[in-house]
Order: C-alpha cells, then sequence, then structure tokens
C-alpha cells in the first residue's frame, strides 16, 4: 500500500509533531509500507529528523504534484487550520481517497482559545467539514480522544500514542546529594508550555543546589517575557537558556538532567516526557498532559496547571535523594520499553490503513457493481 504523509514542518525546531512524524514514516518504511512524505515549507525535501537510510521518498514541491506523482491509496495529514491542511482534504475528496487526520492538539481547550477568533472563523468556512470528511480521526491519548468526540463530528476516533525510540545508555552514576542538580525544560518556547508560570513555581520553592536550564527554540518572541520574569525573580543565576538542541547534545541534556520539568497548559502527547523518560530521567509535568503513568509507575509527578499546585510538586521533587530519582529513572524507561517502541506504533498504523484501503476498495467494487 502507498501512504502519502503530509505535514507542516519536518524541521526539528518546529517540535514533538516534526519528531514524530518523522519517526512514524522511518518506522513504517522500515515495515514495508510504501511511504511518501510532504511538509508545506519544503523540509520534506531534506527531511533532516529522518535517517539517510529511511525507506520513505521524500516529496518536493507543491502538494498536487505530490499528490498526482505518488498517486497514494490513503493520506494521512498531521495537523489543522492551516490552508494546506484544507487543500489536502480537497485533494482526498476529490479523488476519493482515505484520509486520517491527526489533530496533533490543535482542538483542546487551550489551542482552540489560542488565537480563538481566526479558528471560529476558520470552524465555520471550512475546518469542521474538513474533519467530517476524514475517514479517521488520530489521537495520541484517551483524553484528546475524549475531547474530539464532544465536538460531535461523527468520523471515527482512534487512539494511538506516539513511539519513542530506546537509546542505548551507560548505567548513570548517582551524583552525591550535595552536587548541583539539574532541571530540564525541553520544547518549543511558547505560551502553551507555560514556562512563566514554571519560573513563579521556582521563585516560591528557590531550591538549594538546583538550576534550571531551559533548552528550546524561542517562538513569536516568547522567550523575551520569561526573560523578563527570571529577571524579576532574581533567578538569573540559577536558570539559564541554551537555545535550541538536537542530535547527541540533546541527548545528552536528557541523559544528564536529574528531572525533566514540561508545564505545559495543553499537551495532546508530550513527546519530551516520553524522551526524558527513554533516557531513564524522571519528569514532572501537569495534569494537562495525558500521562497518568507518572505516578501510576512512579516514574514523575503531575499537578494542576498553576504556580501553587506546580511549585508543591517541585518541592516533592527536591527532596528526593539522588538513588530516589534515579530509580524512578529507571521505572520510566521500563515503562517506555514496554509499551512505546516506534515498531508497535508503526504496527498499529499500518493495519489502521490497510483496513481504510480494504474499505474503500471495497466500496469502489460495489458501485461498480450497481452500475
Amino acid at each position: 500500500m502507498k501512504v502519502l504523509i503530509t505535514a507542516t514542518s519536518l524541521r526539528a525546531a518546529y517540535g514533538g509533531p516534526a519528531f514524530s512524524v518523522s519517526a512514524l514514516a522511518d518506522a513504517l518504511g522500515a515495515r514495508d509500507v510504501e511511504i511518501g512524505l510532504w511538509a508545506a515549507d519544503g523540509s520534506a525535501a531534506g527531511a533532516e529528523l529522518l535517517p539517510s537510510e529511511a525507506r520513505v521518498r521524500r516529496m518536493p514541491g507543491p502538494l498536487k504534484d505530490a499528490v498526482a506523482g505518488f498517486a497514494p491509496d490513503l493520506i494521512h495529514d498531521n495537523g489543522l487550520w492551516l490552508a494546506h491542511n484544507h487543500r489536502v482534504a480537497e485533494m482526498a475528496a476529490a479523488s476519493g481517497t482515505p484520509r486520517i487526520v491527526s489533530t496533533r492538539g490543535m482542538l483542546e481547550p487551550w489551542a482552540i482559545r489560542h488565537k480563538g477568533l481566526k479558528k471560529q472563523v476558520a470552524w465555520r468556512l471550512y475546518q469542521r467539514r474538513d474533519l467530517q470528511r476524514a475517514a479517521v480521526l488520530h489521537a495520541t491519548a484517551q483524553p484528546e480522544a475524549e475531547n474530539l468526540r464532544a465536538f460531535g463530528l461523527g468520523s471515527r476516533i482512534v487512539t494511538i500514542a506516539n513511539g519513542i525510540d530506546l537509546p542505548a545508555i551507560a548505567a548513570r552514576a548517582a551524583p552525591s546529594d550535595r552536587a548541583a542538580r539539574t532541571a530540564l525544560f525541553l520544547g518549543r518556547i511558547y505560551p502553551v508550555k507555560g514556562l512563566p508560570m514554571l519560573i513563579e513555581a521556582w521563585a516560591r520553592v528557590r531550591p538549594a543546589s538546583w538550576r534550571l536550564v531551559i533548552a528550546g527554540p524561542d517562538e513569536a518572541g516568547h522567550q523575551r517575557l520569561v526573560e523578563d520574569a527570571v529577571a524579576v525573580s532574581g533567578l538569573g543565576d540559577v536558570v539559564s537558556f541554551v537555545g535550541p538542541v538536537s542530535g547527541e547534545a540533546k541527548a545528552a541534556w536528557l541523559r544528564d538532567a536529574d528531572l525533566l520539568v514540561l508545564p505545559s497548559h495543553s499537551e495532546s502527547f508530550g513527546m519530551a516526557v516520553a524522551e526524558a523518560l527513554a533516557h531513564g530521567t524522571p519528569v514532572l509535568t501537569t495534569t494537562a498532559a495525558p500521562w497518568p503513568a507518572l505516578e501510576d509507575r512512579r516514574c514523575g509527578w503531575r499537578a494542576a496547571p498553576n504556580a501553587e499546585a506546580l511549585a508543591a510538586a517541585l518541592r516533592h521533587a527536591f527532596d528526593c535523594d539522588a538513588p530516589t530519582l534515579a530509580g524512578m529513572g529507571a521505572a520510566g524507561r521500563a515503562y517506555v520499553a514496554e509499551t512505546l517502541g516506534w515498531d508497535r506504533i508503526a504496527a498499529q498504523f499500518a493495519a489502521l490503513y490497510a483496513q481504510l484501503i480494504r474499505t474503500r476498495g471495497a466500496a469502489v467494487r460495489a458501485g461498480e457493481a450497481a452500475a
């Protein structure tokens, strides 16, 4: 079967979807699914997050050329609201090609409120209709699926998690309880990620012997606001910004951190959580991220997305000694190995694709017979 995967961007700076879409394409190609990969910003041509040996056809140029040249049996689109998402829907409807839409958290309550007026207009003009015409809507976690059902779109909703590669890592040496420890934020510096709230919570706790490292690209100039919050709180000596990180540098930060903190107001999945756990690092995030396993598997903490609750959770984490944190990290790595390997996730998508293609083929044959 031939599947065209479409996305907004496959550049690392775009964040979690760029990583998960690239990794899914690679894993599907390894399962002998014929994959074409296209991105609205042209980044599929280079596809920096794909291994050079990936069995994926990179599709540069306009969308119409990618669709015509690849002739997919199914289209898997990622994201909402943008003009190219609407074009994908129109082309799929015109050709009768089944279309899956991964909503990527873009119908979560926080996301709907952000730039809400523009989204209300788009919803009425085309977005609702485009989603109703999709064969399947894909959510990465159960809370996202429940939010999708609340829209009453009538489309089938399937929940399949993002996968994660389990890196080979050496056993980490537990630091002395007196050694300086590192809490890491990894992700886009953008309002949804809750960094001003984290700075307020950190200022309430002011832990001794801990530093906060913020790693990721600035988006829409939001870093200046976070830097101002750091300055006003008098935390300039313990909070640092290291910019975007990727490859081995990113792995080193994840591997060496004592704690990952993701203070988001909304997450459909939270790739940084999975990446940290895969590297053996415990995680503190909010209840707006779909990670009850952090508490169920004793590999992290969750707090309500407000400064008071986040500060209380930080105190719990900071009170843990080094062996406790290391044990939580090991539990998280075991959980990822058990549930989130990319081969397992790709197998679920491949089965879904095959089912939709068979259904479409049966409908075509029935129509031809009736004619």
